[in-house]
């Protein structure tokens, strides 16, 4: 049914998890998945990927045990000028870009800056993807954010790991809610993202189809 996972890190990610890229694309193939997305913290995260880790994909594989795959970044937003941790000589050889706010890079503001950190962050051509702006933590104006993605070509994502049992982002649910009414009134899609930190959870999207279901 699920074809391709955008939202994926490896070890270069730093969070504990010890899955290479290889890694990853072995559990895509036996979740029977044609394509994923490897978008490793940027360097601004604590023990993520420097700079040069970013260089370096644009001579990685793009088939690996029989799945196709894109090489990108979850970008962290560093102030509400929409700053991100990537130069543009390295964005502009990785395929995409999901721009996140993380409380480690950046304080959470009130919904007007927080609108205006991911339009003015969107605004960079590689960026194609915004990473679970459901975060109760950073409350925006979901009706403004996606009136400029639709202008922009950038889509949210329904973040699976946001809504698990164990998630840490508060609750979401409401807020999922919101970016779905919000992207069947202006026609603009969705992309399903495992967020999965290792292996374990590739082509995981057990609860954003629940939530998919629910609002219709």
């Amino acid at each position: 049914m699920f074809q391709f996972d955008p939202h994926l890190h490896s070890i270069a990610s730093g969070h504990g998890s010890h899955d290479t890229i290889t890694d990853l694309a072995k559990m895509a193939a036996k979740k029977h998945l044609n394509m994923i997305g490897v978008t490793d913290h940027g360097p601004a995260t604590m023990h993520s990927g420097r700079v040069a880790y970013f260089r370096n994909l644009a001579h990685a594989p793009r088939k690996r045990c029989g799945i196709d795959i894109l090489y990108g970044v979850e970008l962290n937003i560093q102030d509400f000028k929409g700053k991100v941790d990537l130069p543009d000589d390295i964005l502009k050889t990785l395929d995409y870009a999901i721009i996140s706010m993380h409380t480690k890079n950046i304080k959470p503001g009130d919904i007007e800056q927080n609108t205006f950190a991911y339009v003015y962050a969107m605004m960079h051509p590689k960026v194609k993807i915004i990473g679970h702006a459901d975060d109760s933590k950073f409350p925006i104006d979901y009706e403004a954010v996606m009136v400029a993605a639709k202008h922009f070509g950038v889509i949210f994502e329904i973040n699976n790991c946001s809504l698990a049992p164990d998630g840490y982002r508060g609750n979401t649910k409401d807020n999922i809610r919101k970016i779905l009414e919000m992207s069947m009134k202006y026609d603009n899609p969705i992309v399903l993202s495992s967020d999965s930190h290792g292996k374990k959870n590739v082509g995981n999207f057990e609860y954003a189809m629940e939530i998919i279901k629910e609002v219709n």
